[in-house]
Formats: C-alpha cells, structure tokens, sequence
C-alpha cells in the first residue's frame, strides 16, 4: 500500500523528552511518524525458525540458520578458523536501554563455536575471552587472536590448552576510546576502530583506524596507514580495501595510502577513499518507522527508508559457492532498513565503480524488524555468512532522538536483548558442504590451497604459511608463482613469498608477464624491495618493459613503484605513461606521489622535450600538477625559478604553469610565501598576460609577495602563542583527537563523504564565535568550506565543557598551517550564554550573519 503525505495527519506527535540526538534537526522540525501506527507491524523477538520465514531472497536462494541464541549473544563479527570453529564478538554491553548505563561494564565475550553438524549448524559454544568492554573486532594470529576493545588491541593467547585464554599482550592502547555513559561525547562506539582484516600485503588492516600491524617471528610490528571507514573492510584480488560509511555505500582505496603519503608536496592527492556506489538509494521490504530520523520526508519513500542510513560491513565475495556472477560483488549491509543490497564491481579507467544488481528490490530483506545484518564474511565452504545483531534497538545514545525512543518504547524495541544469529546464504536445492580441516593440513596442502578459487581457504592457507615460517617450502611456492594453473594460486604464492621475505628476482620477472593482471600488480610491487638494493640493475629494466601494458591497473601500480626509484631519467618514463594513458583516472596522483623533491628539475626538462609540445591536455595537467607541487614545497628559490621559466615559453605553457601556481594549497592570500626578490616575469605577465593569465595571477599577487612589491597587501604571521595559550593547543590536540578526529582527520583535511577539511577553512580561521555555535549546537547543511559545497550534519558537541571547546578550537585555529587567534573559556562561556535558548544546529546563512 503506497504511504503518502496525507497519512501524517493521523500520526502521533513525540512528547518533549530530549535526546543528543534531537540537537541535529532544523528549526521548528516536528518528530512525527510518517507511517501511520496501524500500518506499523509489531517486532516481537522472533524464534530463528520463524524468522526465517520473514526473508525475501532473491529468486534461487535462501537462507540456513548457523547459529544462534543462546550459543551466541549479540554477535557483531565472526572469523572461522583453520580447523572449522567459528569465532564470534559479542556486544553485550551495547544499549541495553535509553542512557546505555551498561555500555562500560566488562561483559563483551569472544566465545567460540564447535561440532558443526550435517545440516551446517553449531551446536557447542566455548568463551574464550570475557570480561572485556564493548569488544568489535577480532582476528585469528598465530596460536591466539588480536582483540580490539577500546581503548586496547590485545592479543590474546590460551597458553594452558584449557580452551580459554590465559595471557594478553597490548599491541596498541589508542584502539578508540573507551565509552562512557555519563560523557557520551567522548566516544561513539559506532565509529570506534574495528574489523582487522589480514590483507595480501600481509599486514592486519583495521577499519577506522591509522596503524596496521604485522607479526613475524613472535614480534609485533606497527606502522602508520590511512583512516578509512567507519564499520565493516574487505579486499578484492587486486588487494584494494574497501569500506565505507553510514550514508555512504562503498568506498575503496585504489592507490595504496603508503604511496600518496610519499609526497608531502601533494599532501591533498586523490586515489583513497574513492567513491564506489554513488546508488545510495534502499528498497527495504516493510515500513521502517524504527529508523531514528523516519519523521524527516526526505529520509523516506513510502514508509520505507529511501537512502542509507546505517551502511557497514561491506564485503567482497571472492568464492565458488554461489554462482560465477556473484564473484567479485560487493555486498553491503543496512541493519536499520533490515536488508542486504548486492552491487556488481567494475573497474573502468583504472578506478573502481558499482551498479545494484537488482532494479528496486534488494537481495536480502525481512519483514522482521530486528533482523540487523551487520557483518559479513565468506566461510571455509565458500558461503556468504550473515551476522545478524538481533535487536530492536541499534542507535546509539549519542545519535538517538526522541522520535526513535517513542517508537522504542511504543513498541518494546529494548525487550529481548542478548540474541543473536548467524546464517549462509544458500543456493536453493544445494545440501551444506562439511569444512575443510586446514589445521590438519601439511605444508604441501596448503600450498596447493593457495590455488583455491574460495578467497577464505587461500588466505586462509597463505596465513599458515607465513606463520609457520618453513623455509623448506620456498622452492615449492616459487614453482607455483610460475606455473600454477589458477591465477589464485600464483598470486598468493607470491603472497607468501613475499611475506616469508623470499621473493627473488627470476621469479618475479616472470610474474610482470603473468596473464592475470592482479598478478602483475603484486609482482610490480614485491619487486620495490629490489629497487633499494644491488639487484636494481636487473630489476628495473624488466618493469620499464611493462610501459605499454594495457590493463590500466598495471599501469598505475608500475608508475607508483617506479616513484621509489627517484631519479630523473625514471620519471620520465613515468610521464610518458601517465601522457599515454590519459583516462587512468588517478595516473597522474601517482605519478605526483613518487617525484618528491624533484619537481623543478622534471619540469625543466619536459619543457624542452619534443613530446610535451603537442598542447595536449594532459600535458597540461602534468605541468600543472608539477607547477602545483613546486609551489607548494614553500621553497622560495624554487617557486622563483618556477616563474623565470615562464620569459622564455608560449602562451599554452605559461597558463599551465600560472594555474598550477594558482591552485597551490599551501601558498595562498592567507599562507602568503614573500620571495627574496621581485619577480620580473610576474609583473609582466600582470600587465601583459592573456585575459585567462590574467584572471589565475589575481590570485597569484596575494598569495606571492617580495620586499617593496607594487600594491601587496602582507599578510603578518600570527603571533606566537603564550605559555598558557600553548597549553590550551596542546590539550586541544589530545582533545580532538579523540572526538574529532574519526571525521575530520588527523591531518585535518577531512574525509571524502564523512566530513570537511578544517585545514585552510574559512570557518575556522574566521570568525572565532562562528565555530564556537557550531559546536555547542552543531551544522545543518548545505555549507560551502575552502571552495567546495558539502551537504552534510555535523551533531552537536554541547555536552563539552567551556574549557574543553577552546582548548579544541585553540588547537585547529593554529595547527595544519591555521592561523586563527586562540580562544578562550571565558570566550566560549560567553557566546554559550548568549545561545542558552537555541537548540537547533547552525545553518550556512545563519552563521555568515555572526560578526564577532
């Protein structure tokens, strides 16, 4: 039945009861139902049997009950071991009612199920670990599993054989920040670090989070990486990561974030957190009034819940149990709208996109509103396994309005806690398949499983292989890098090389020529190693040799691991490519990425190379990026040699070169750079450039500055901060990195679909009362920040102290380049006094009305 607006005349109104999450909302927003209260179902908790029969599937599958209550209870991730054991997270402590007072009480548990029947189902659960807080992720090392329980990622061994763990070691003690009810602000524990996944490179990856780790030989290494994603991380064959966040389907890391760090010139290079699904729309099969904001028109379609609200786990199924279409999806989780969507990957131009599979439908959804899927994973026998959260309830306190705790309590969301299911994904008409025992393997099994087309059992296999550190087999796995039939078994025999430190050059020479070109990848990459040493000679003319191939991957990976030779004859080469390959999306961020310090003298000698005097337009976008890059190093010298070469060019080259001075991000009317001397080439060009010219160096004229120059308006550098005021900065940084950080970024530049920069923002380095309101009462978009259009919320933070908000504005109005003046507790203690009344959030129009 269609629900149209007419319906909200009979809808019940919320009684005033604030929550945190009603701060968000626009003036005057009333918190009705949309779905009329005789058209919403009820949601009692469900047996698994009659749950069951809530699920629309698909056509050719449906769905097999694994596990369950009360084996397990409110499960949120799953690993299956070596010998068939499932390992299971439960969240127990997670909103057991409106104020989550339970939320910091240690009763997370790691339990591990057993006896797996014929029919696929568990029947024995074991707790390994308990007594921990709000546990989230877990992955299985060596004889014991890490653990990530804010604020620690432990690994956790059984050294007595009695089944349960006895010893934990820390790896790191800054995994998120542990909740606490009565200071909800300070954690959100649905944006707190989770899901460690061991990727080909051989390094554990975890989802929010900016450390990966290694374990060799009994030690733990650590090592800087990237933020990406909110909850939920997978691979494909090409070891890109995917993730994504509440309202943003898919994302995924095209260019490794160790590359695009190389080169702090292009500190703002694209190539992570790459848009993947821009389909962000849902089609559950019930009314979903139990979403917290479903009183919002624009959040629903007919009752239903339009567009993510609560996208996580995405996956991507790389196995032989469901059909060959299937290989390579990517599936995505929407626990508040009950359903599962299916996207089919591709990847065009050297970037990866998705479309749904299905037109208006979903491929799993339930009428059973406590069915919350919120991860996903691919079992030993290659089936998609479900975990299904089972609650009424999912928003957190900090997030959770008014509207959503009447429904809570109008139709008793908070009963039946502390259940919980896991299921497979099944093929109609197909029997469970009994699990492989890898555990019981010989080394020589387990090499041949690396060839398996099910993504569990070769990595799972290449795992055991690096952790046994058998030396004895490397013979053995270079034969199959070269000679394995499956393009799988190839490349993770190169996976374990590479993670046994093994590799060698003959057997990697072969690989750049491999069929596959995921395989090609991962040998260009594992052939860095050599690039650093005396086998550089032998290496690298074998990798300039794959200058014309044509997948556009190999392309990319070529190029960023060629920048690690750093010299100028390599990047020229380079150059030739990306001119080559002009539709490679981010060819020319790699290429960027790998010249650091090199820049100038680069361009020089493209300048006089015959190749760049077509006027294409790439070969403005190389001269331009390189120009960008020169500007941004801040090197006085080097940006005035920059505009000497423009006496001697043509009109096209000039242009490009002015353009990329202009784009500069570092180099700007607020980060003026003063040269030593006057520039001759720019007051030319100001008084005789083309029009275009003209238009870039207006710009230029207030951010490039000398002693005496015509007309400059110098900016002064901030003065230095007091003693107290640096004690504020510093406060402010532990601060926001622990509340701020997750969305807007250590490195201040934000997050692509999550937040904006901070660094460079008008906002920020403004009008101080401005940030101040947008803090206590938090921003409605759109809003317009450093040039760019955002339409995003940002909920309030009023719950902070006085003191704590100018400790946190001290610090982002100076740091990043940031030049604001610091702020006050008085400050802000003032401006609060002045907004008691208000709770909604700022609006753009709003805020520009605020003058001091």
């Amino acid at each position: 039945m269609r629900i149209c607006i007419l319906f909200i005349v009979v809808t019940l109104t919320i009684p005033l009861r604030a929550q945190l999450g009603d701060a968000i909302d626009k003036p005057g927003v009333i918190q009705s139902s949309l779905v009329p209260k005789e058209l919403i179902p009820p949601a009692p908790a469900l047996s698994p049997k009659e749950a069951l029969k809530t699920f629309k599937v698909a056509a050719g599958y449906h769905l097999e009950l694994v596990a369950s209550e009360p084996l397990i209870e409110d499960p949120v991730a799953i690993q299956f071991g070596p010998d068939g054991r499932c390992w299971v997270v439960e969240f127990r402590g997670y909103m057991l009612d409106f104020e989550a007072t339970a939320e910091d009480l240690p009763t997370g548990r790691i339990v591990v199920l057993s006896e797996r029947d014929e029919n696929g189902l568990y029947h024995k659960s074991t707790v390994f670990v308990d007594n921990i807080v709000l546990p989230r992720a877990l992955q299985l090392v060596s004889d014991g599993i890490l653990v990530g329980a804010p604020p620690y990622l432990k690994f956790w061994r059984d050294s007595k054989g009695t089944g349960k763990a006895d010893t934990s070691t820390t790896i790191a003690d800054d995994y998120g920040i542990q909740v606490d009810p009565k200071r909800p602000e300070l954690s959100n524990p649905e944006r707190a670090p989770n899901s460690l996944l061991w990727a080909l490179d051989n390094w554990i990856y975890s989802c929010a989070y900016t450390k990966r780790f290694k374990y060799v030989h009994g030690e733990w290494l650590t090592d800087q990486t990237t933020f990406r994603g909110q909850w939920g991380l997978s691979q494909d064959n090409f070891g890109h990561l995917f993730h994504n966040s509440n309202s943003d389907q898919l994302r995924a890391d095209v260019i490794p974030s160790l590359y695009l760090g190389r080169n702090p010139n292009y500190a703002r290079a694209q190539g992570t957190n790459v848009l993947v699904a821009e389909n962000q729309f849902t089609w559950p099969a019930r009314v979903t009034p139990g979403t917290n904001r479903a009183y919002k028109p624009e959040t629903m379609r007919d009752g239903k819940l339009k567009e993510f609200t609560a996208a996580c786990a995405p996956w991507i199924y790389r196995a032989n149990d469901l059909p060959a279409e299937f290989y390579g999806n990517a599936f995505v989780c929407e626990p508040s709208a009950n359903l599962i969507k299916r996207n089919i990957v591709s990847y065009p131009n050297g970037s990866i996109a998705s479309k749904e599979a299905y037109h208006e439908m979903e491929f799993i959804a339930s009428l059973d509103e406590r069915f919350r899927p919120v991860n996903l994973t691919t079992g030993p026998d290659g089936g998609l396994y479900i975990v299904d959260f089972y609650r009424g309830l999912i928003e957190d306190q900090i997030s959770l309005t008014s509207y959503l705790r009447h429904q809570a309590e109008d139709r008793d969301l908070l009963k039946n806690p502390h259940l919980g299911r896991i299921y497979r994904v099944v093929p109609d008409n197909q029997k469970p398949k009994p699990f492989p025992r890898l555990d019981l393997e010989t080394t020589s099994q387990l090499i041949a499983d690396l060839a398996d087309s099910n993504s569990w059992k070769s990595e799972t296999a290449q795992r055991l292989l690096v952790e046994k550190g058998d030396l004895t087999v490397v013979p053995a796995l270079r034969h199959e890098a070269l000679y394995n039939p499956s393009a799988s078994g190839r490349l993770h025999a190169l996976c374990v090389l590479d993670g046994l430190n093994s590799t060698d050059i003959k057997t990697l020479s072969s690989s750049l020529h491999d069929p596959e070109a995921y395989v090609r990848t991962a040998a260009i990459r594992m052939s860095e190693s050599f690039l650093r040493g005396a086998h550089k000679s032998e290496i690298l003319p074998r990798l300039i040799e794959l200058n014309k191939d044509t997948s556009n991957e190999v392309q990319l990976q070529l190029i960023l691991t060629l920048g690690e030779v750093k010299d100028l004859s390599t990047d020229l080469i380079c150059v030739k490519i990306a001119e080559e390959n002009p539709k490679n999306v981010y060819i020319n961020d790699a290429l960027f990425s790998g010249i650091y310090e090199r820049e100038l003298p680069l361009l020089k000698i493209l300048l006089v190379d015959q190749s760049l005097k077509d006027h294409s337009l790439e070969s403005q976008k190389i001269i331009t990026g390189l120009a960008k890059g020169i500007t941004n190093s801040r090197n006085k010298q080097s940006v005035a040699d920059l505009l000497t070469l423009t006496s001697s060019l043509d009109e096209f080259y000039i242009q490009a070169i002015i353009d990329g001075i202009a784009a500069s991000t570092e180099v700007t009317p607020a980060k003026q750079l003063s040269l030593i001397k006057d520039s001759p080439e720019l007051v030319y060009l100001t008084d005789h450039g083309t029009p275009e010219t003209k238009r870039s160096i207006a710009r230029i004229n207030k951010s490039l500055v000398w002693p005496g120059k015509r007309g400059a308006t110098f900016t002064a550098p901030p003065p230095a901060l007091t003693k107290e005021e640096q004690i504020r900065f510093e406060t402010g940084r532990t601060l926001f990195a622990g509340i701020c950080s997750a969305c807007h970024q250590l490195h201040g530049r934000g997050l692509e679909g999550l937040a904006p920069a901070l660094a460079d923002s008008e906002w920020i380095n403004g009008i101080a009362a401005r940030p101040v309101r947008v803090i206590i009462n938090g921003a409605h978009g759109p809003i317009r920040v450093a040039g760019r259009s955002y339409n995003l919320d940002m909920p309030p933070l009023g719950v902070l102290s006085d003191d704590q908000i100018a400790c946190i504005l001290t610090y982002v109005r100076r740091a990043w380049g940031n030049t604001g003046t610091p702020v006050t507790q008085t400050f802000v203690a003032q401006i609060r006094k002045e907004i008691a009344d208000r709770k909604e959030p700022w609006t753009q129009p709003e805020l520009l009305k605020v003058k001091k």
